[in-house]
């Protein structure tokens, strides 16, 4: 229940807002009637004649000696909080860590936000954006979905709410979850309004510490089974190794998958040479930063991680003074 002020001056009442008004329809968008759980018309509309409203503080009359009139003060509780304006979703990408890998208009959006709601992990490095009286809300890395819905609900209140993912939100982000949501619901496209607003993706951050290997046609394969069946992610390393995709693995390896990344490692041989150059980058432009170059052949020798990108090279890739360099064809292969 929201509080709400009405005042008057003299015999004059106060206009009320949108929320308040009686007669000729109450002023509201009746889909976000609905969606605030408003009770009232058919139409959706709050029937705010009907529902008599509860004082929180009683009506008082205030007077100023030697002024004319005077001015009525009562508080009152709401079926619903009037906000004034419709919602907006704003999907943030927030980049590999570091704030000045971070776009100005990513910055702004945070900032400047009612509610920002994100992976606990990425919104610890976002704290210097927040400004006071902002909702921070935080959830581990398994609710996704109860993020999403979170975000769309806060939305459909009117409030401007960012949802963080790191790197870009649109690649294995919160991009894609948040807008199926809204499928689902019934979005009519307009209300509340979705702005992407793109990061630095991880496989970029990766590739800019070790060189170049992504100066050619190249490709992003997450060996995450979680949502996509192993067989699946097989069939798609095997296209791109066969193909001479430089590829970047995601969710190289976890504490219960170990072994995705070794049969990652084995289709890969069968199509390229055991020295095939291979990065390994953990959180790329974070405090706790590790780079290694390495073979195709010794990958599975490695230590790697959630936090770790692996960039295999093509055929061509090659390493120069520690920098690993893709031809793009310029000087020939």
């Amino acid at each position: 229940m929201a509080s709400v002020l009405l005042c008057t001056r003299g015999s004059q009442r106060l206009p009320r807002p949108p929320s308040l008004r009686s007669g000729g329809g109450c002023g509201w968008d009746s889909q976000r009637c609905r969606s605030s759980g408003a009770q009232g018309s058919s139409t959706g509309c709050p029937n705010w004649e009907d529902q008599s409203p509860t004082l929180v503080v009683p009506k008082q009359v205030f007077r100023l000696p030697g002024e004319p009139g005077a001015v009525t003060v009562a508080i009152a509780q709401s079926v619903s909080e009037w906000i004034g304006h419709p919602g907006q979703l704003w999907l943030v990408g927030s980049g590999p860590g570091a704030l000045e890998q971070m776009t100005p208009a990513a910055q702004r959006a945070i900032t400047q936000a009612d509610v920002v709601i994100g992976y606990s992990l990425y919104l610890d490095l976002l704290k210097s954006r927040f400004r006071p009286g902002q909702i921070v809300e935080a959830s581990p890395i398994t609710q996704e979905r109860q993020r999403a819905q979170r975000a769309i609900g806060l939305a459909q209140w009117g409030l401007r709410v960012a949802v963080v993912s790191s790197g870009d939100a649109g690649i294995y982000g919160m991009a894609g979850l948040v807008l199926e949501e809204l499928r689902s619901q019934g979005w009519d496209g307009q209300t509340p309004s979705v702005q992407i607003f793109p990061g630095v993706s991880a496989l970029q951050a990766a590739a800019s510490r070790v060189g170049t290997p992504l100066m050619h046609d190249f490709c992003a394969i997450s060996l995450s089974d979680l949502l996509t069946p192993w067989e699946v992610i097989e069939k798609r390393l095997e296209a791109a190794a066969a193909a001479d995709f430089a590829t970047a693995l995601y969710n190289p390896r976890s504490q219960v998958r170990l072994e995705h990344l070794n049969r990652a490692q084995h289709i890969f041989l069968k199509h390229r040479d055991p020295e095939t150059p291979v990065a390994l980058v953990k959180a790329a432009y974070r405090a706790e930063e590790e780079t290694t170059l390495t073979t195709l052949a010794q990958l599975h020798t490695l230590p790697v991680d959630m936090l770790t990108t692996v960039i295999i090279g093509n055929r061509s890739t090659k390493v120069y003074h520690q920098w690993m360099i893709a031809p793009r064809g310029y000087l020939g292969f």
